[in-house]
């Protein structure tokens, strides 16, 4: 049902798009630091604008009909799928149009690809569950970016310090001690969702 509403899926496209041109027109081709900050910027707002929308654009009737035909944690694991899948792939389109337009300063393109796509999953496991709250409070969208602020914020800098590592061949001690936090955060908020969506769906 979410796939019919192809407009949302092009209206992020358009942004990632519109977003790496106007960076390129403003400042060419940045150094490596300010290039991986522009990226995790952007992936921030994509996430945003896409995953945001995963519970809050469901009509209140509609999570009725869906109460009566599939379990609580079974539809909130079918919203994370999808928002997820979705995620990845404004992260490769991201990754392809900052590429073609504002370089590619990698010196471990691997490393980077697989921390994008970490990354893309933790956003979207974020932004999904903080939908899923605010869509039962009475749809309230502030309050997504309320909660949103203090739970993406580390999330986004450790992403960025894990990146540096790709960006210069040195050794950073810590780095597997980071990728370990953030895994383990995407588990914790997945297992508290699971827990707390229950009770929200029942409301």
């Amino acid at each position: 049902m979410e796939w019919r509403q192809k407009h949302a899926l092009f209206g992020v496209l358009l942004y990632v798009g519109a977003t790496v041109f106007v960076v390129y027109m403003m400042n060419g081709q940045p150094e490596a630091k300010a290039w991986n900050a522009l990226f995790w910027l952007t992936q921030l707002f994509v996430a945003v604008n896409s995953m945001a929308k995963s519970f809050l654009q469901e009509h209140p009737h509609r999570f009725r009909y869906y109460y009566s035909i599939v379990k609580p944690v079974t539809f909130l694991l079918a919203k994370l799928t999808y928002s997820t899948l979705l995620m990845i792939l404004m992260t490769g389109m991201s990754l392809l149009l900052y590429a073609m337009m504002l370089g590619w300063p990698m010196a471990n393109s691997v490393l980077f690809v697989v921390i994008a796509v970490t990354g893309s999953v933790s956003m979207s496991v974020v932004f999904t569950f903080l939908s899923a709250i605010a869509a039962r409070a009475q749809q309230n969208s502030s309050l997504m970016a309320i909660l949103g602020f203090p739970l993406v914020t580390p999330v986004l800098m450790i992403l960025s310090k894990l990146a540096s590592a790709a960006l210069q061949p040195v050794y950073m001690p810590g780095w597997w001690g980071l990728a370990l936090v953030l895994i383990g955060l995407d588990v914790l908020i997945v297992f508290l969702g699971m827990i707390l969506f229950p009770f929200l769906w029942q409301e």
